[in-house]
């Protein structure tokens, strides 16, 4: 039996191009033929990126991966115009990063803001301004409404915050159906853009929730016992590790939020690292483990590569070292195609070669493939 795997995608605004890039190299690879992806996650960009792949297979696209390269194709700076303008933000962004120009923190509920933002994309194609006209060109909304829930896999998990009650959130196409504004909500950056409202509740960025959602992939209550990963994937933007101490302002705050993108990642795989501790301690009967299937412990990326205690894990997919290097904080909002088919082509790259590794590790070769 081909062994059941979840895939999570980690947000990262822009730079998470790269997980398409990774999506692409996979399935181009044949990944259905040696895998069961049995479940999808991810948080802000990562959820669309996720998203756009559980779409494609409930649609049985014959090409999985084109309506989420269309996307970000799309989403790039097409005019010039539009380079002009997303040049010119990035640029400003990195000066008042940099202490070069006064920062004025403006709420995006605040008149001026949208009277300026109004004024200024002027004449800019309506898909570039507007996320949800964006979404709606790649998606048929009116026909998922129909859908209702999915409780069969590959299962779809979206981390978003509720902001009234403090709570981590995760909508999740086992329990119910997959709206546009779930969407919204997991990629809602709090000073770009409102609160989306849902029901009686309202929800920012999953940045402050799961980043992305990994505990929830391993519980029966939220994808269904038949559908547990034995593997799970991590397709990671944020890198771990830097080679030397950020001593600028703007180096400060691109490393802290590095940090802060990862901090959830490593909770949940210490959690996951744990039960497999206790798994090979003996501590589940095997009554209870025939129940859920399980029968080793699961392979899950490590948290630091250089952990000695940890035996049973697969490597995460992450950008090359190079690229990563040349990233800040502000080119998680660059559109520019430079940036963009950059980092797609960093996924390809990535994405081949994981995927080549890991069926070697399974004693497969090009010549038996």
């Amino acid at each position: 039996m081909k062994p059941k795997i979840a895939i999570a995608c980690q947000g990262g605004g822009s730079q998470t191009a790269f997980t398409a890039g990774v999506f692409k190299a996979l399935f181009e690879n044949k990944i259905q033929d040696y895998f069961n992806i049995v479940s999808l996650s991810g948080t802000s960009g990562g959820a669309i990126c996720a998203f756009l792949i559980w779409y494609a297979l409930k649609k049985g696209d014959d090409i999985v991966w084109k309506r989420l390269i269309d996307f970000w194709e799309d989403n790039t700076a097409q005019t010039a115009q539009e380079k002009f303008f997303n040049d010119s933000a990035i640029k400003t962004l990195e000066w008042v990063s940099k202490g070069k120009i006064p920062q004025y923190n403006l709420s995006p509920y605040s008149p001026i803001v949208k009277a300026w933002f109004s004024f200024a994309t002027q004449g800019l194609r309506r898909r570039f301004t507007d996320f949800e006209e964006l979404l709606g060109s790649h998606i048929d909304f009116s026909e998922l409404a129909t859908w209702g829930m999915q409780p069969e896999p590959p299962i779809l998990l979206i981390g978003a915050c509720n902001i009234l009650t403090g709570r981590l959130h995760k909508f999740n196409s086992y329990r119910e159906a997959i709206k546009l504004e779930h969407i919204l909500a997991s990629a809602c950056i709090p000073n770009l853009f409102p609160a989306v409202s849902i029901e009686e509740m309202a929800y920012w960025d999953g940045l402050f929730s799961d980043n992305p959602p990994i505990d929830s992939l391993i519980k029966s209550n939220f994808v269904g016992i038949a559908n547990l990963p034995q593997e799970i994937w991590v397709i990671k933007i944020n890198p771990t590790t830097r080679d030397k101490i950020p001593t600028e302002a703007d180096d400060i705050a691109d490393r802290r939020n590095e940090l802060e993108g990862n901090l959830s990642l490593f909770q949940s795989l210490g959690e996951i690292e744990n039960l497999n501790n206790l798994f090979l301690r003996g501590a589940f009967n095997e009554e209870f483990l025939a129940k859920i299937d399980v029968k080793e412990p699961m392979k899950i990326p490590k948290s630091f590569p250089d952990d000695p205690d940890q035996d049973y894990h697969i490597p995460m997919i992450e950008m090359s070292e190079d690229l990563a290097k040349l990233l800040n904080y502000e080119s998680k909002l660059d559109r520019s195609p430079e940036m963009i088919n950059r980092l797609i082509q960093d996924g390809e790259k990535q994405g081949k070669k994981f995927i080549e590794t890991r069926l070697k590790q399974m004693g497969l070769n090009n010549e038996s493939r």
